[in-house]
């Protein structure tokens, strides 16, 4: 597996050493010119590539996702799958910024072209695979079992064969809760529709513990009524991972943890629409600046000056109840969303964070740095047109509050 970083207004394209490793070159013998990418496109790929990167770049799909060849160092074509997402629009919705990740799965596709061969062959092959390749039937009562499970049931599901070779029950016992109604969900579907089978899961092993799942399979309809699918399940954990990775450095602000501008903005937003839909308490909206920033910058330096930063964020994720949002729009500048709360109850989460503060200065040492807040406080309701008329608002009460003094709180 491998990683990618597209710069779209460039038209640049950075490729980590494990991504180049896949078709066998070095960091040095593959350029970021995405001009140049498309040259390693298989011919007979490359228009439905390009008409899946334009539909993600025009929003009609929820991200990228390709299977197609890519053209190796020594001139032979792989088998990947690429997987992406933009992670940065401009103002317009232009694409700026995609990131996403590659897997080889040239021998699961091979294998999946050989899935109609006899099954000596199958078996010779799949259980050479990593991965369990399977035939799976579901009996119109419902019934399930797998028919044929190579061996690589022993490490996705740690079971043997002969366990689920009658009744596919004991699977009930090792998909994560959470997932195990879609799970059977989207067998239901695919057998109604006679439509592909995917799904990913979580899975709760005795050794490996908690794993992630990926399911493949094309069905086909029995003479009996019942459904059988001829597919693969692979270990996507990796890839699982690194998709939060790419999240979490998507959404975060790296200094302080929370949420950046661009995230929060999305959480707002999606509060409104909430709103717009009815049957919602209004929502505080807070805009909070750390009073005298430059000071402590200027003082005591830039380092203590981030680490000011730091405990107040520390601070302000104390007081969050799992509802609410918080994050870092400007440099010493927060904003907090709270759902299901007027101005009484945002003056009074202020008032909290401003006590905690009071009496818990930043500690480094024997330097005490005392950090105080000035707040706005407003109130988005279904009345606002856009999540940016209650940032304005508060911003302006926030605003007041600087200009009265300071360490104050406003409503807006």
């Amino acid at each position: 597996m491998g990683v990618w970083d597209r710069d779209v207004p460039k038209g640049e394209i950075y490729y980590s050493s494990d991504w180049k490793a896949i078709l066998g070159f070095s960091d040095a013998e593959i350029g970021s010119s995405i001009a140049e990418s498309y040259t390693r496109v298989h011919p007979n790929d490359l228009s439905y590539v390009r008409a899946a990167i334009q539909a993600h770049f025009d929003q009609k799909t929820p991200n990228y996702q390709v299977e197609h060849r890519l053209r190796c160092k020594d001139g032979s074509y792989k088998w990947v799958l690429t997987r992406g997402k933009v992670v940065s629009r401009d103002s317009r919705g232009n694409p700026l910024r995609m990131v996403g990740t590659t897997v080889d799965i040239s021998a699961i596709h091979d294998i999946s072209e050989k899935l109609h061969r006899t099954v000596e062959l199958l078996s010779k092959l799949t259980n050479e695979v990593p991965g369990l390749v399977f035939q799976y039937c579901l009996t119109p009562d419902g019934q399930s079992l797998f028919s044929y499970a190579s061996e690589g049931i022993r490490d996705i599901y740690e079971i043997e064969p002969d366990d689920v070779a009658t009744s596919a029950a004991v699977l009930d016992t090792i998909i994560h809760p959470d997932d195990l109604l879609a799970y059977h969900a989207s067998f239901r579907t695919s057998a109604a529709r006679l439509t592909p089978w995917h799904c990913e899961y979580r899975v709760i092993l005795p050794r490996q513990g908690l794993r992630w799942r990926q399911g493949d399979a094309r069905p086909q309809r029995q003479d009996d009524g019942s459904t059988a699918w001829y597919g693969f399940i692979t270990d996507v954990t990796t890839r699982k991972d690194i998709e939060v990775e790419l999240h979490r450095f998507a959404t975060t602000d790296f200094l302080t943890q929370l949420a950046n501008r661009r995230f929060f903005m999305v959480q707002l937003e999606a509060e409104l629409a909430r709103l717009h839909r009815g049957g919602r308490k209004p929502a505080a909206v807070l805009m909070i600046d750390l009073d005298y920033f430059k000071i402590i910058n200027d003082r005591w330096g830039h380092a203590n000056g981030d680490k000011a930063l730091r405990h107040f964020a520390a601070v302000l994720s104390n007081h969050l109840r799992e509802t609410d949002v918080a994050g870092r729009v400007g440099g010493e500048e927060f904003a907090v969303l709270l759902p299901a709360c007027g101005f009484t109850q945002a003056v009074a989460f202020a008032s909290r964070l401003q006590k905690h503060l009071d009496e818990a200065p930043l500690r480094e040492g024997d330097l005490s740095i005392k950090v105080t807040i000035s707040v706005g406080v407003a109130v988005m309701d279904a009345s606002d047109a856009s999540a940016e008329e209650s940032i304005v608002r508060s911003d302006r009460a926030l605003y007041r509050a600087k200009n009265s003094g300071r360490n104050r709180i406003e409503c807006g």
